[in-house]
């Protein structure tokens, strides 16, 4: 059974419900959007491990919106679905970021394919899970595990975890951590990165007053240590 989360955005109500009762019935968690402006915030909202994204969209066309995401740093698997077949269309999609592209018509089985092999090379590139300390991340659930029990994390503090790990060993500036975590295009200060931090040490830290794993560099930001680097390497996969 799958619970890797698709994001389909397609303005044309035939399709959308086509593609979305075909994903639900595959097992995938299926969320929907009809225009490109409310799409964009249901990525943030959502947080899909992959999204299907039509070109032709009212209020922000694929390309825009594409663009967007990749320029916050966003690293979500993206498949464009078209109806144009012109050689233009498809270079300006992969050139705006887009992993694949899909031309209509399609069979649905053929997408199918290509999403479950996108998502599998997706895993195998970003790991399935991260130890450190007494904890645990899991990376395709989106929970934290603390000495085998489970620790609730907000989706923010989950995000603002999994970027820290990933960048493990890094110091990270708070405008870094603003753009991987938040996006430049939300209405944000620095001090929300820092009162993410805190409620997130309280969460991790052995002690977090003392902090082992989020630490504070001066005059920066932050910087994750304590990483298990060697199961966070197997669980990454190779190169």
């Amino acid at each position: 059974m799958k619970f890797e989360r698709i994001l389909i955005i397609e303005d044309d109500p035939t399709m959308l419900r086509v593609l979305k009762d075909n994903f639900e019935f595959s097992g995938y968690n299926v969320r929907i959007a009809v225009d490109g402006i409310k799409g964009f915030a249901v990525v943030h909202e959502f947080e899909p491990d992959l999204l299907l994204l039509d070109i032709m969209l009212p209020g922000m066309n694929g390309f825009e919106l594409c663009r967007r995401l990749r320029k916050e740093g966003s690293t979500i698997p993206i498949i464009m679905l078209t109806a144009k077949g012109q050689e233009s269309d498809v270079v300006l999609g992969l050139n705006t970021g887009a992993d694949d592209y899909v031309t209509k018509p399609f069979s649905i089985d053929v997408l199918l394919a290509r999403v479950k092999a996108r998502l599998r090379t997706n895993r195998e590139r970003i790991g399935t899970e991260a130890a450190f300390g007494d904890c645990k991340l899991d990376f395709a659930s989106h929970k934290l595990f603390r000495n085998g029990t489970e620790i609730v994390l907000t989706p923010k503090e989950f995000r603002l975890l999994k970027f820290l790990i990933e960048k493990a060993g890094r110091a990270l500036t708070r405008d870094q951590i603003l753009d991987g975590v938040w996006g430049r295009d939300l209405i944000v200060t620095q001090r929300s990165v820092d009162r993410c931090v805190t409620t997130l040490r309280n969460k991790v830290e052995p002690d977090p007053h003392h902090p082992a794993f989020i630490q504070t560099i001066r005059d920066v930001g932050y910087r994750f240590e304590g990483l298990d680097a060697q199961r966070f390497e197997t669980c990454r996969g190779p190169n």
